[in-house]
């Protein structure tokens, strides 16, 4: 009992757990999770080459089952689990994993998909060519051996490795307070790299090796899009690298589709394809119809279909935003250097794996000089006793043993008990004139080849110089074309890149719906002519709202409730002249009563600072009411919008524009009075300001404005364009508005008739203009204002459309980017009669032209 107590040694409890944590996690990162700097791989990777080459498992041999490698490996030198052990096999012969496979795999070694290999009873496995030149020397003492796990075999502590594996296949790794993720490159590049740092005799930036080493190279292609966090990964070796799917749009029996050949690397395949299918199941993206896996062993084809209204460019984005189309791959080099954990940049890794291969070529040159020299030993005996061959033969006949034989050799000849012992065992053939020839030439060959090595060893450019000449051996035989591909750009998302900045025709309808039309489509007509169909719609929708814009625009979406809404022109949907569209509350976050009536077209929100310092944004209402507020405060987006402007009651937002803060503005009224007053009588105010009054409305319950002109006092070509309800209207001058005061009820822009219909808006407009006329109906009809002449602003005006239903109206019009075109008219066969559709100019002239009514009263 006494013993007992007395082998009882107390121990402090936290330093125990001290202790024993450190060594627990020291085991693990040495001898488990971190490879070694210089042949890039862990303990149980390099078990497994060692055990398949010792085996005689090579490319050379017939391939066996994996069970019979497992189990070497697992009975030699590494006692873990067998599952471990294949996992790793395995993972050696997946050419998804890897960049360049160590192993050779024959069977079900799983899938890009994420599937399981087949047990290691039904799969077999050699080590491939690539892999013996890891294995290369190795038994030319260019390595250190330790004991195995139970001291009966030897094995290395890391492979000679001509081949800068830990660059080329990278690694990953998590350790106790630490993990490594290193990204594989491609050989080609990384060799000529370390043919360039012996050049330089390590006297060269990570800058420079980065002319050679251009990126990571991933086994599953892929583009490496932006280029700073590669940059940042070899200056530092941390960073975070952009890699997306290579995906095609092509056109497929009338529409789009995405066809994805190339996924990010250690991306599931089947994963991404069911996270795409789970994003259109919750509408975070639209505009796809059908997706299909149509892979196969020659390699990946995802298809992805889109609907007819939808843009596949705009679609494709969403999917680099959303999906595992686009991921990322923290760089974080940490490798074993001397046993010890070391963070590494490009630089530190080539030149770790240049000083191993001096070290083993060195070693290598060592033990070759040993050999010789061992060798020439044995040849200079054997020479001796060819040269003295009678007594020789006397004093073996005469000799009771070989020992008393080699003992009178050694003292006859003055021989080494070496060269005594290769005297007595040569055989009588060896004396052939023959072979003593031989003898003699292979002792003069291996004189030079000391000489050599001598020379070799004391000259370190040479052993460099053999380094560069096996790295270019290398390339030769094993090099390759990069896979991933380099876009340097910035890693943030860009669609506009995707996109030409073409003119585009925007149009919304009464109950919502938006499409984008190319300008193209709508050709030129003459005055008077019926237009062509520009929109399907139902009875009881029309087109309201038609605007001209560039793909690579912003729109700035007013709605009739005064809050805004950014909208890129490319995220609107495509349709034909004829097609509906897509309702617009699937592009805003926009409530169901909530309507657009105002937008305006923005090239550049967020980096031209001095432009939306100096540039104001006018508001007009229904009501009557105008106010300005300074750009800047609406160039943050925000998907859900903000308030734009405060309204009371129920007035409603009529029009907004642009102004550099020195212009004229006009505000005209539906039954057809228009006032003009400079913009410096209206203060500049806060986003949620309500305005002051900008004209004076009549008693009449129905006026309202209809229209705002914010005119450029430097554009003098400019004429005031107003058009009725029933297709009238005129372009008059600009001094035909005299200018009064803000607030006043203006003067008569057009004389409003039965037959004219109310005042539906006002534009301004040059010679070289184009407008868009579109009617209830959905009819459209383009025109150039040279076939619009300039007259009183009191007059009628001409017919500018003709209406084929009497209760039909003009929804909206728009100014659009003039082109040469050739008239466009329908047949005479496809109407009623034709003598209807003659141009027809009227100049009546209305009452009180110059009746106006001041008013200056605030509302704010």
């Amino acid at each position: 009992m006494e013993d007992s107590i007395d082998r009882i040694i107390p121990v402090d409890i936290e330093d125990e757990m001290k202790t024993s944590y450190i060594d627990y996690s020291m085991s693990v990162i040495v001898s488990r999770a971190l490879p070694d700097v210089r042949d890039g791989l862990k303990p149980v990777h390099r078990r497994v080459l060692y055990s398949m080459n010792e085996s005689g498992n090579t490319y050379n041999n017939p391939t066996r089952k994996c069970a019979r490698a497992v189990g070497d490996i697992l009975g030699k030198y590494h006692p873990h689990g067998d599952s471990s052990v294949y996992n790793t096999l395995v993972r050696l012969a997946q050419g998804w994993n890897m960049r360049y496979p160590l192993v050779q795999g024959q069977g079900n070694f799983g899938s890009i998909d994420g599937d399981s290999p087949a047990a290691m009873r039904y799969t077999e496995s050699r080590l491939n060519q690539f892999a013996q030149e890891m294995l290369r020397d190795i038994d030319m003492e260019t390595v250190d051996f330790q004991d195995n796990f139970d001291g009966d075999f030897k094995e290395p502590t890391v492979l000679p490795c001509r081949i800068p594996n830990l660059l080329i296949n990278g690694a990953a790794g998590i350790a106790v307070g630490m993990a490594t993720n290193m990204a594989p490159h491609n050989l080609t590049e990384t060799l000529n790299a370390c043919i360039a740092y012996i050049d330089a005799r390590g006297e060269i930036t990570v800058d420079e090796l980065m002319q050679y080493v251009k990126a990571p190279d991933f086994p599953t292609g892929g583009v490496i899009y932006g280029y700073e966090g590669v940059k940042e990964a070899f200056r530092t070796g941390r960073g975070r690298i952009v890699i997306r799917g290579k995906a095609d749009i092509e056109e497929y029996h009338g529409h789009e589709r995405i066809v994805i050949r190339e996924i990010p690397y250690q991306v599931r395949k089947s994963d991404m394809v069911a996270k795409i299918a789970q994003l259109v199941n919750e509408k975070k993206i639209d505009g796809i119809s059908d997706i299909s896996d149509e892979s196969s062993n020659k390699g990946i084809r995802i298809v992805i279909d889109i609907k007819k209204d939808a843009n596949a460019g705009v679609v494709l984005n969403y999917l680099y935003k959303y999906s595992d189309l686009e991921s990322y791959f923290s760089v974080n080099n940490i490798a074993l250097v001397h046993g010890r954990p070391r963070l590494l940049n490009l630089k530190d890794l080539i030149g770790h794996f240049v000083d191993h291969r001096h070290d083993v070529v060195t070693r290598r040159a060592q033990y070759e000089l040993r050999k010789a020299q061992e060798r020439i030993h044995i040849l200079e005996g054997l020479i001796i006793a060819v040269d003295h061959i009678d007594e020789v033969i006397r004093i073996i006949r005469s000799s009771e043993e070989t020992r008393e034989a080699m003992n009178r050799l050694m003292e006859a000849f003055n021989l080494s008990e070496l060269q005594a012992r290769a005297i007595v065992d040569m055989r009588l053939r060896q004396l052939t004139k023959l072979d003593i020839d031989k003898l003699q030439h292979e002792y003069n060959e291996l004189k030079e080849r000391i000489d050599y090595l001598n020379l070799f060893l004391s000259d370190i450019n040479m052993r460099m110089e053999l380094i560069q000449e096996e790295c270019r051996e290398i390339i030769d035989k094993y090099g390759d074309e990069r896979r991933s591909e380099i876009v340097y750009a910035s890693e943030d998302l860009n669609p506009e890149d995707f996109y030409a900045d073409e003119d585009m025709v925007i149009t919304i309808s009464h109950l919502g719906y938006i499409k984008r039309t190319p300008l193209s489509e709508f050709r030129t007509q003459t005055r008077g002519g019926v237009g062509v169909k520009g929109a399907d719609s139902r009875d009881e929708d029309f087109v309201e709202y038609i605007y001209s814009a560039t793909m690579h625009a912003t729109m700035m979406l007013f709605t009739a409730t005064g809050r805004v809404y950014w909208l890129r022109v490319f995220e609107i949907p495509e349709g034909s002249k004829s097609s509906k569209g897509r309702h617009i509350q699937n592009l805003l976050d926009l409530d169901e009563e909530n309507r657009v009536t105002a937008f305006l077209r923005i090239k550049d929100l967020t980096t031209d600072k001095e432009f939306v310092n100096t540039h104001y944004l006018v508001f007009a209402t229904e009501q009557g009411l105008i106010k300005k507020t300074l750009l800047a405060h609406y160039a943050n987006p925000r998907k859900t919008g903000v308030r734009a402007i405060n309204l009371r009651g129920d007035d409603q937002v009529v029009s907004v524009a642009l102004s550099n803060g020195n212009c004229e503005i006009f505000l005209a009224n539906r039954n057809g009075r228009c006032v003009r007053f400079n913009e410096q009588e209206v203060r500049p105010m806060g986003r949620t300001a309500t305005g002051v009054r900008g004209i004076r409305l009549d008693d009449d319950p129905n006026d309202k404005v209809v229209g705002m002109v914010v005119h450029r006092l430097k554009n003098s070509d400019e004429t005031i364009l107003v058009i009725s309800e029933k297709g009238y209207g005129k372009r008059s001058l600009i001094d035909d508005y005299r200018i009064t005061k803000r607030g006043a009820k203006g003067v008569k822009t057009i004389n409003v008739t039965d037959k004219t219909g109310q005042l539906i808006d006002i534009r301004a407009v040059e010679d070289d203009d184009n407008i868009m006329i579109i009617n209830k109906s959905g009819v459209a009809i383009r025109l150039s204002m040279e076939q619009v002449r300039v007259m009183g602003r009191a007059t009628q005006g001409v017919k500018m459309i003709d209406l084929n239903k009497r209760s039909d109206e003009i929804a909206s019009i728009c100014n659009v980017v003039a082109e040469e075109e050739e008239p466009e008219l329908l047949d005479e066969a496809d109407l009623d009669d034709p003598s209807e559709f003659v141009p027809q100019e009227e100049d009546l002239q209305g009452s009180d032209p110059d009746d106006e009514l001041e008013g200056s009263e605030d509302q704010e």
